[in-house]
């Protein structure tokens, strides 16, 4: 998996170093085991799918790339923990994680996926990942792990001077979109960059919490 990642691109060694170190197949139904390292999205159930490895790889790298953040760029977020893989691999690249799951099934699969790897800086947490998690912002990047048809500020705001956040953005036609926050005075209103980059096709956030 992770040569064919470089051969498609995929350039950022860490990040190619992080995606071979979680054993995807841990996150999949033991039926789905045998294709679990294609370039493939696959079901999870509810709903659901687990993005394929080239999705998780270049939405990372395009966050390391373009982050201007000072420091570390130790901290991030992800919207949409599903089955917990690509949080898994983010762990390997920030030195602070936080997941926000809205369904609760989903969010427990998660928690059971991910015991055994025992990642002490990484957070899951059951709620709207529409709403961020201000407690624990700012934030030196955010990733979508679902579609939205316009940029959502209000986690936008979330964000360090600097940081970025990169999801699939647009409705019917959605790209693969980086927004990073810009410098600004403090007092007025931040304002953002944005690039594009691949076609794609998630599924939507949604609002609210699914029990």
């Amino acid at each position: 998996m992770v040569a064919r990642l470089r051969q498609q691109g995929i350039a950022d060694d860490a990040v190619l170093r992080a995606m071979g170190q979680v054993p995807r197949h841990r996150f999949v139904d033991e039926g789905l085991a045998s294709r679990v390292y294609e370039d493939t999205a696959l079901p999870i159930g509810h709903q659901q799918t687990l993005s394929q490895p080239y999705v998780v790889a270049r939405s990372l790298s395009l966050a390391r790339s373009h982050c201007r953040a000072d420091g570390d760029r130790s901290r991030a977020l992800e919207i949409g923990t599903g089955c917990g893989y690509q949080a898994a691999v983010m762990a390997g690249l920030f030195s602070s994680v936080v997941s926000i799951e809205r369904i609760e099934g989903l969010h427990r699969d998660a928690r059971r996926n991910l015991a055994a790897l025992a990642l002490s800086n990484l957070h899951l947490i059951l709620g709207d990942g529409l709403d961020g998690c201000p407690e624990m912002a700012p934030f030196d990047a955010m990733v979508l792990a679902a579609g939205l048809a316009d940029t959502p500020l209000e986690l936008l705001r979330q964000l360090q001077v600097g940081g970025v956040m990169v999801g699939p953005l647009g409705w019917p036609d959605q790209r693969l979109v980086v927004v990073r926050r810009c410098q600004d005075d403090g007092n007025a209103e931040p304002t953002f960059e944005r690039f594009e980059f691949d076609a794609v096709q998630f599924v939507p956030i949604l609002r609210g919490i699914q029990r």
